[in-house]
């Protein structure tokens, strides 16, 4: 039994580059079960990893409508092309974007995040994923999600409401 014991630290080592890997949960007595943890996307080593091309389309007052990019060649004209990696957080794309637009730099300024992409059947679809506060001291929830834990996929559009 100790040697088998051995034997599985042992091979925990060789997998986590000399760290054993934690232990498993012990069950709760009494109370509800914890909540479901979220699965979280592997951090992307941005050294060895080609960067994907993000089109963003920026809109004061609102988001773009479905019907904005049903013809391919006529997307809105407000375009931003954006090289990140899905590992990259709204609080990431709200900088770049502030960068860019004048009007995501007010101090009042909330930026609406949605995915554009085409349904099982080619009708594209509006998304909304998050939004985030273009300034202030307090991080909110939505500033660190991350575009593989919202299931972006390269080729989906990114529309930012700038309100």
């Amino acid at each position: 039994m100790v040697r088998e014991m051995a034997a599985v630290a042992e091979a925990q080592q060789s997998r986590q580059g000399g760290r054993p890997l934690p232990p498993p949960p012990q069950p709760r007595m009494g109370g509800p079960p914890p909540p479901p943890s979220r699965p979280r996307s592997e951090p992307v080593d941005r050294e060895k990893t080609c960067p994907l091309l993000l089109r963003v389309f920026t809109k004061i007052g609102g988001h773009h409508t479905k019907e904005d990019f049903v013809v391919r060649g006529k997307e809105p004209k407000d375009e931003v092309q954006i090289y990140t990696w899905k590992d990259a957080t709204l609080r990431e794309l709200t900088d770049l974007v502030k960068e860019v637009a004048p009007a995501a730099r007010r101090r009042d300024a909330k930026l609406s995040f949605a995915f554009v992409y085409p349904d099982k059947n080619g009708r594209f679809v509006v998304k909304p994923v998050g939004m985030t506060h273009a300034y202030g001291n307090v991080r909110r929830l939505d500033d660190a999600k991350a575009l593989a834990d919202l299931s972006f996929q390269i080729g989906d559009y990114l529309d930012v409401a700038i309100l």
